[in-house]
């Protein structure tokens, strides 16, 4: 048994403990695969990260990600979580106010502005409509009726999300999807425009999720989601940047995710807070 620095923090939250959390276990050398897995198990969580050195000398940390059931090249809350994990635990970057990260996707530029920090949303792995197959096997495990759907997408970064763009924030808050269990995997990210709310969100986004064989799980606030469906609806007309997308409303969370245009990328931005502080035997 080896003691490695943990941390747990919360990211994209409007307050405490109202975003997703994400663990983070520092100094990993020596961790085998099987070891994070494990670890990955237990914690619980959507994610939980490993740091490491880097491989790239342009990276100030490199970092591997795991579901529980499976190892991501690239996440959203967990990268902005262990970004701040890292400073937490004294790490040092190459630039004030800027670290870069190494992880399965390549290099993910990251800002920091005090307990706030930023990534540029990465290139999309599979854009491009959705066929029919899928968009009806989305609707059965959704269920929605495919005339409710205003507009569809692959806006895959690394876990798989199909994008579906609904009327309005009211109908995306009313999705009662099938819990159960389904043979394929499938990652769904269902968004509204949340026009003239008083709170300034834009977007509604909820992030539903089925792995293999396991009931379906919807994921507090999604870094990763929100930083496709920008990608996606900006190009498409439907949204200007700067904005704010809310998520967790459903669930009992209150997550805000700031989307904002600036040096030719979208950057995917929210509040970052340690909430536990320790150490992990492993």
């Amino acid at each position: 048994m080896t003691t490695h620095p943990f941390r747990q923090v919360d990211v994209f939250g409007s307050g405490p403990f109202t975003g997703n959390p994400v663990a983070v276990v520092l100094d990993a050398d020596g961790l085998t695969d099987a070891d994070m897995a494990r670890i990955a198990r237990w914690t619980n969580l959507s994610e939980t990260t490993f740091v490491l050195p880097p491989t790239d000398p342009a990276a100030d940390y490199r970092v591997r990600i795991f579901t529980v059931a499976e190892e991501l090249p690239f996440a959203g809350h967990p990268t902005l979580g262990t970004a701040r994990a890292w400073l937490d635990a004294g790490g040092v970057p190459r630039d004030a106010g800027a670290l870069v990260q190494e992880c399965g996707v390549g290099l993910v530029p990251i800002r920091v502005d005090g307990d706030r920090f930023a990534f540029a949303a990465p290139a999309l792995r599979r854009s491009g409509p959705v066929s029919d197959a899928d968009l009806d096997e989305a609707c059965a495990r959704l269920r929605l009726r495919r005339d409710e759907i205003v507009d569809a997408a692959w806006v895959d970064n690394g876990p798989g999300w199909m994008g579906l763009l609904l009327a309005d924030a009211d109908r995306v808050l009313a999705v009662a999807p099938d819990a159960g269990a389904r043979s394929e995997r499938g990652f769904y990210g269902v968004a509204g425009p949340a026009a003239g709310r008083a709170d300034g969100v834009a977007l509604e986004v909820r992030a539903f999720m089925y792995d293999a064989g396991t009931p379906m799980a919807e994921d507090p606030v999604t870094g990763s989601l929100n930083a496709s469906l920008a990608q996606w609806l900006t190009a498409a007309g439907v949204l200007r940047a700067p904005y704010t997308a809310a998520q967790g409303t459903a669930i009992g969370r209150a997550g805000r995710i700031a989307v904002e245009a600036a040096d030719g990328e979208l950057w995917i931005g929210g509040a970052t807070e340690v909430a536990i502080s320790g150490t992990i035997e492993a």
